[in-house]
């Protein structure tokens, strides 16, 4: 396709959103004020400034013209209600004194089972949010929710393990000791658009169930949906635990972090916005990150791979979610042996992929959440054919509002964005290779070091490269798409991609600190713990088994 052909894609109405009607159980109650927030245990009603939040849905106003629905407002908050939470949560901290970070392990857990189940009630009210806030599928919102609650569960298990491995005194050296996991502080807790509910709850059910209190401002894009969540978490959490607020990151995050006041940064999202609030923080040294970054995955067909395990993995893995994923695959190397044939069928399973709006069966592709992202993926596929490269799917970048269907661009090479850039969106960019090493070289340049797929049949062709490679990134994925999941395994990543693990387990540890308390062996000692432990005197020094 050349670039006449490419523009013509972006002007044709393709009007698929014309004359869509929204099934009733899937209809949300437009152009309401959503103005309850958050703050010191409260539910607070905002009176002031306020944003309209539009979905990527395209549905019909009175006159019939389609556009962005308009699903109501949120508050646009700023510093003063930035530091009342932060003031919140570190009256509620109290230096560590505070109930939520002295309480008994099963009484926090009680408290978390209580969210998660006045959580589970909400179910349909969250995922029909997801849908219409960030364009997500029906079968992947309802997935969300569900793993979200299944991971909070996991979570309270891991804790219940953890606490299990440390009910008890230890001696050495003639000295006791107990060991526990203590709270870190105040966490600012920042999650993605893209999993608005899942990644953002990876982050801020572990904090609290750690005995930290917490900020919490949703993503840009997919707020709404957390409100149907604001009583749960108030009934459920002690007064200033759980702070919940609106508006731009520029305008409430900032702030906070130039107090100093916050022990812990826990942001996924991209490098630059994890550098520029990092960089507010007076005393560095004490600031914990737990961060998700971007990743730039790429795939590697190898020319005895299975092509049609390859080519299928490849399509879901660089296209679910419209390829608006950090484990999405944002590079395909093809050996130039089989990349015709390859090509031929990538390209069929995309033209065939269904699109429209996210409750229809079947549907796979949907409209983009970001306004300017379909402006972005035409500069990106402009770019590469300007520099040689060809989009060679017919529909590739065919446009409609808010809606780009795939483009695939082959050859793709360094001298375009493409390349260096981690598009997440729908652009797929194909990259032949006839040695090893030009993909390797790519991957030891990359500024990211997430993940790679790998796809071969032959253990000896292999073997060396997941030897090679597990020093550049920290997942080596054999004949599948890169993935988070399951969430008991590691999920992390190198250089420009992420700070501190993230898993059911690993957050745990993220969260906290390692701390004991220990005396030397002597009878007064001795006298001491055993009315301690038997009298059940303290929530730290216990031996008392969670099962």
């Amino acid at each position: 396709m050349n670039s006449t052909d490419q523009k013509k894609n972006r002007t044709e109405v393709n009007e698929i959103f014309k004359d869509k009607v929204v099934p009733e159980e899937f209809q949300v109650p437009f152009k309401k004020s959503y103005n309850t927030y958050l703050l010191d245990g409260e539910l607070r009603t905002w009176t002031r400034k306020t944003a309209p939040v539009y979905s990527p849905l395209y549905t019909a106003d009175k006159d019939g013209k389609l556009g962005p629905t308009d699903l109501g407002t949120l508050p646009v908050m700023g510093e003063k209600e930035a530091m009342e939470a932060l003031d919140a949560a570190n009256a509620a901290f109290a230096n560590g004194t505070g109930k939520w970070a002295t309480m008994r392990v099963k009484q926090r857990i009680s408290c978390v089972e209580k969210f998660a189940s006045l959580m589970s009630k909400k179910r349909d009210e969250v995922v029909n949010f997801i849908m219409w806030e960030i364009g997500k599928t029906l079968p992947d919102s309802r997935k969300e929710f569900d793993r979200t609650l299944d991971y909070i569960y996991d979570t309270i298990e891991e804790l219940k393990e953890l606490d299990r491995n440390s009910a008890r005194v230890q001696l050495h050296s003639e000295v006791y000791a107990q060991i526990r996991r203590g709270p870190l502080g105040v966490v600012l807790c920042l999650g993605p658009y893209n999993y608005p509910l899942n990644e953002t709850f990876c982050l801020l059910i572990p904090a609290l169930i750690m005995g930290n209190t917490t900020v919490f401002k949703p993503a840009k894009y997919g707020a709404i949906l957390i409100t149907p969540l604001l009583e749960a978490f108030a009934e459920a959490f002690p007064k200033g635990v759980v702070n919940v607020l609106f508006g731009r990151g520029r305008e409430v995050a900032t702030p906070i972090m130039k107090t100093g006041r916050v022990e812990v940064l826990a942001l996924i999202g991209n490098s630059k916005s994890a550098n520029a609030l990092q960089s507010h923080h007076p005393k560095k040294n004490r600031l914990r990150l737990v961060l998700g970054l971007e990743a730039k995955n790429p795939a590697i067909v190898l020319p005895d791979c299975d092509m049609d395990l390859a080519v299928e993995e490849c399509v879901l893995g660089s296209l679910s979610y419209n390829g608006q994923r950090c484990t999405a695959l944002k590079m395909l190397f093809v050996h130039e042996d089989i990349i015709e044939e390859f090509n031929t069928r990538y390209v069929s399973k995309i033209e065939n992929l269904k699109f429209g709006f996210p409750w229809e069966e079947g549907v796979k592709l949907t409209p983009l959440p970001e306004p300017g992202k379909p402006k972005y993926i035409h500069d990106l596929v402009d770019d590469a054919v300007s520099k040689g490269a060809k989009v060679i799917n017919p529909r590739g970048g065919q446009t409609n509002g808010s809606f780009v269907f795939p483009a695939v661009l082959y050859p793709v090479n360094e001298s375009m964005d493409l390349y260096h850039e981690e598009q997440f969106g729908p652009v797929v960019p194909i990259i032949p290779f006839k040695d090893i090493q030009k993909p390797i070289d790519s991957i030891v340049n990359s500024n990211y070091g997430q993940q790679v797929s790998l796809f071969s049949k032959d253990p000896d062709t292999l073997a060396p490269l997941i030897d090679s490679l597990v020093n550049q990134v920290c997942r080596v994925n054999i004949n599948s798409q890169c993935q988070r999941g399951p969430d008991v395994y590691p999920f992390v990543g190198r250089k420009d991609s992420a700070v501190s693990t993230l898993s059911v387990r690993a957050a745990l540890r993220s969260f906290s600190i390692r701390t004991l308390v220990a005396c030397k062996k002597n009878e007064l000692n001795v006298e001491i713990l055993n009315e301690i432990l038997d009298e059940n005197k303290s929530n730290f020094v216990s031996t008392n088994y969670i099962l």
